[in-house]
């Protein structure tokens, strides 16, 4: 059975047993837009007692929201019960919630397009908030009063700006004037949840309206405000000249294609320590060390969203890298192949492929690092060892603190083209290292 015969097989049986049940929520906005869903959410008159009994399979995730995982040959579907909210005590959660009717559970939901049912058994679209309409006409709009929605749950907010780029949406007046009114309250949500929509955001949509809702609505200078501090950060016009790196950066995110969460995050803040670096001299400004600090700022950034320590130490590592690449055809052939050979390299060049295309369209220096990918292959810039410890010990070498030298420095005349075989490097070696009379290392 496929994901959507598989949701259609539990409402039908939830039907049968008398409860009333339908498909919720973005599964049947994204029916309607012809977008494959990427998972279905089932709403139901039954309890999360009935839905366990009338299931083998279940797991029980918000027992005091009425929610529970039903899986199907493995796959999980969430249902929920029909459910009231009472008031919201900390724009996060209610302080009390009861079970309600089709209705109430309609109107405690978020946005007019999220909050359409669909019945596969008569196949028919419940709407009692005229979210078809909305579909229609493009917009995100707030159910009921928006004030209301973002004071029960500040999320909203973000997520507001992650559909509307995501599906090319506006955002109705309304809506968006209540975001503006409660931008600052946006931290009263935990920031793993604002990272999950930030992230989504860049990921999933157009990234670069992304963040220009974002700055629009007040979110950034709340949420990033080291990304707001690029606004107005003036460089100079013949490396720049699409403007201030606010706009030179929202242009790197208009070239992003499907990124990964590291790449997205790099573009991003890939130019972050600008502001506090720029000093003018004459008529020109230079931004001296921005890159280093700002992988400093990424990894604070990363963190404040809580993002995983590997993704985290990823954003950095291109922050600090992304100019790295212009000095590649000035190094020498050994560092420029362990350049190359790099975790991340792909992601990396990519970053600098679209910052190049961001300001000056100069591609020669990414130009420059793919022809010598290609020409190298994997074979010369990641080579097997010639050499190993064990040889050294082999050949007499009594094991210490200059092995690692030793062993860098045949390595270092590998990937510089003049050793090929062990046999030529025990020789090379053995003239650079002399064995003293004790079997220890002579240094050269």
């Amino acid at each position: 059975m496929s994901q959507q015969e598989k949701a259609f097989y539990i409402i039908q049986r939830l039907r049968e047993a008398g409860h009333e049940t339908y498909l919720a929520g973005g599964c049947v906005r994204d029916q309607l837009l012809g977008r494959p869903p990427k998972d279905y959410d089932i709403a139901t008159a039954a309890t999360s007692k009935s839905v366990q009994a009338a299931f083998p399979d279940t797991v029980p995730i918000g027992s005091q929201f009425g929610s529970v995982v039903v899986v199907v040959d493995g796959d999980p579907f969430e249902v929920t019960t029909f459910r009231f909210d009472g008031p919201y005590s900390d724009g996060r959660h209610p302080i009390r919630v009861r079970y309600g009717t089709l209705e109430e559970d309609v109107r405690r939901r978020d946005f007019t397009i999220n909050a359409m049912m669909y019945d596969p058994v008569d196949d028919r679209v419940i709407d009692l908030v005229n979210g078809r309409d909305d579909l229609h006409l493009g917009l995100i709009r707030a159910i009921g009063d928006p004030h209301e929605r973002f004071a029960e749950d500040r999320l909203r907010m973000v997520r507001a700006v992650r559909l509307a780029c995501g599906l090319g949406f506006a955002i109705d007046e309304p809506t968006f004037n209540a975001i503006r009114s409660h931008a600052a309250a946006v931290t009263e949500v935990a920031w793993e949840r604002i990272g999950t929509e930030i992230t989504r955001t860049l990921t999933e949509g157009v990234a670069r309206r992304g963040v220009e809702l974002l700055n629009e609505t007040g979110l950034l200078e709340v949420i990033l405000p080291e990304v707001a501090a690029m606004r107005g950060c003036e460089q100079t016009p013949d490396h720049h000249p699409e403007g201030d790196v606010f706009i030179h950066t929202l242009t790197l995110l208009q070239h992003m294609v499907d990124p990964t969460e590291t790449l997205a995050y790099g573009c991003l803040l890939h130019d972050v320590a600008k502001p506090p670096c720029r000093q003018p001299v004459g008529s020109r400004v230079t931004f001296y060390g921005h890159p280093e600090l700002g992988a400093e700022m990424a990894t604070e950034i990363l963190q404040r969203l809580k993002r995983s320590r590997a993704a985290t130490e990823q954003v950095a590592w291109l922050v600090r890298h992304h100019l790295r690449y212009t000095q590649a055809p000035k190094m020498r052939l050994s560092t420029l192949k362990r350049f190359l050979r790099e975790d991340g390299i792909g992601e990396l060049l990519e970053l600098c492929r679209i910052d190049a295309l961001s300001s000056n369209e100069d591609l020669s220096y990414y130009e420059f690092c793919q022809r010598k990918l290609a020409e190298f292959g994997e074979e010369e810039v990641r080579p097997q060892p010639l050499l190993r410890g064990r040889d050294l010990i082999r050949l007499g070498y009594a094991p210490g603190p200059s092995f690692s030298e030793m062993l860098g420095t045949v390595e270092e005349a590998q990937l510089e083209g003049e050793l090929q075989t062990q046999e030529h490097a025990i020789g090379w070696l053995r003239g650079r290292y002399p064995l003293d009379d004790n079997g220890g290392n002579d240094e050269p």
